[in-house]
């Protein structure tokens, strides 16, 4: 079934199959996740059928991940493993290739051009357009594996074309253009959605940052904000902003996972992004 068949995941996903895929498998499928996004997008399409382990613990930096001995017993032993790719996190990737069950390598599963960029910069998840193609192939593979439902794959499909929707009007008319971030992990939303982003540093956070840059994007572009990030300290970010003439600081989610007071406030992928889109607004003087 190929992307343009599964908003029939929308529609008639199980009926096509021919079976229940309940009737089949009455167990729920056990997913383990990577990290959050991918834990969400599991979960919200196949509900109570599915059991989904996030490998990467609340608050946690899922980049340098390091498996416990439970964590490799759970991905050699789910009905499914979901990573994102692209060396974002080599200890579960290496992991999952040595299992002998399917694992669903999100990247890989991308248009080519997409693919090719993915594999310099993985932050895909925070393009809604290109989430909602990972929720697709998680639907696909889950309905095989007996481990989907299809009104919860349609809601989830649509709740991403409306939040795509929603921050195409929110940033189609604003004064300022330039984004400036820690570092480079908002390149594919700021591509999707007309923006430039300049980061303070580049792809890795620890780089040395250069504010005069930053003040000259101030005097030129009206830059008036530097992005942090939620499991990065704003330490730099907050000097870097007074030597660059007095910006100010506001926190962007990179949503690599949720921290424990977004727990508590049951926020999930939407209304983290739809927060994340509140402070871009206002950061650039949207209308």
């Amino acid at each position: 079934m190929n992307r343009a068949g599964i908003v029939v995941v929308a529609a008639s996903l199980l009926v096509g199959a021919g079976v229940s895929p309940v009737a089949a498998k009455p167990a729920r499928v056990t997913v383990v996740a990577s990290f959050y996004p991918l834990a969400w997008a599991a979960q919200e399409v196949g509900g109570h059928r599915v059991e989904v382990t996030d490998l990467t613990p609340s608050g946690a930096e899922p980049h340098d991940l390091e498996l416990t001995t439970d964590d490799r017993d759970a991905i050699e032993d789910a009905d499914l493993v979901i990573v994102l790719g692209g060396g974002f996190q080599p200890a579960v990737e290496q992991a999952a290739e040595q299992r002998d069950g399917p694992t669903l390598t999100i990247i890989e599963e991308l248009p080519a051009t997409d693919r090719a960029r993915a594999r310099d910069d993985p932050h895909i998840w925070l393009d809604p357009v290109l989430m909602k193609l990972a929720v697709v192939d998680i639907a696909n593979v889950l309905h095989r594996l007996g481990g989907v439902r299809t009104r919860r794959a349609a809601t989830t499909i649509s709740s991403l074309l409306s939040l795509d929707l929603t921050f195409r009007a929110g940033l189609g008319d604003c004064a300022r253009d330039v984004i400036v971030t820690s570092h480079e992990a908002f390149g594919w939303l700021a591509s999707r959605y007309g923006l430039t982003q300049e980061a303070i540093a580049g792809i890795d956070p620890e780089a040395e940052p250069d504010p005069k840059r930053l003040g000259d994007l101030a005097r030129t572009k009206g830059v008036t904000t530097i992005f942090t990030e939620d499991l990065v300290s704003p330490k730099v970010a907050e000097t870097v902003a007074r030597e660059a003439g007095g910006l100010r600081t506001q926190v962007l989610s990179p949503l690599e996972s949720l921290s424990t007071a977004q727990r508590a406030r049951r926020d999930d992928y939407v209304t983290v992004m739809l927060a994340n889109l509140e402070k871009l607004r206002a950061a650039l003087g949207c209308r």
